[in-house]
């Protein structure tokens, strides 16, 4: 099937409008409905029947659908997510600080870097250690994971991070500290670093 004959419908969820596209051999449409907060695919699914309405094409007919959304860019922006706190390695909590070591505006002395999603406060070191090839050099302290479990409920934390250094190479230790903390909080989400961004430096996939 050749580029121009095919049906392809574009899905654009931003904070206040979603906006479709829709193209196809016999045109273009578009359409604009509110975005539904509460569940988006509610305002993704009214705008893609509404175009595909007008347009006279069956659902079944389309060949691709592109979709993008800058709710997560907003919520980062805006700083409304969840509550999060983040599980390290001792001895790297600090590593969202720290960064590269360089600052985004080089001749701004006075630049002041975006805080934290997590506090300082609110990440919490374990006892663990792996090399970069993912070898074991400090077995992980059970207990140190769960010491911080109190300070869940305590804190209201509503989504809980692991980010342990070298768990690119080996996530075995991050996969443990989720089983002890989805044990004790099975409804709490949990984002381990070795899932979302398996790549070489802690700042990176913290």
């Amino acid at each position: 099937m050749g580029e121009q004959s095919r049906v392809r419908l574009a899905v654009d969820i931003g904070g206040t409008f979603t906006d479709i596209v829709l193209e196809a051999p016999s045109g273009h449409w578009t359409q604009k409905v509110l975005t539904t907060p509460s569940n988006p695919a509610d305002g993704f699914m009214t705008g893609a029947d509404a175009v595909l309405e007008r347009a006279g094409i069956a659902p079944e007919q389309v060949d691709l659908i592109i979709h993008g959304t800058t709710l997560a860019t907003n919520a980062l922006i805006e700083r409304k997510g969840a509550k999060t706190a983040l599980i390290v390695t001792e001895g790297h909590r600090d590593s969202l600080e720290i960064a590269y070591e360089n600052r985004f505006d080089q001749y701004d002395l006075y630049a002041e870097r975006p805080a934290p999603l997590a506090t300082r406060d609110m990440r919490w070191p374990v006892i663990e250690r792996l090399d970069w090839r993912g070898n074991v050099l400090t077995p992980l302290d059970e207990a140190s994971v769960e010491a911080w479990l109190p300070r869940i409920e305590a804190e209201g934390i509503e989504s809980l991070s692991i980010g342990l250094l070298h768990a690119y190479a080996n996530p075995a230790h991050e996969e443990r500290v989720a089983e002890i903390i989805a044990k004790a909080y099975p409804d709490l989400p949990l984002s381990l670093s070795a899932q979302v961004c398996p790549e070489v430096r802690e700042f990176d996939r913290q």
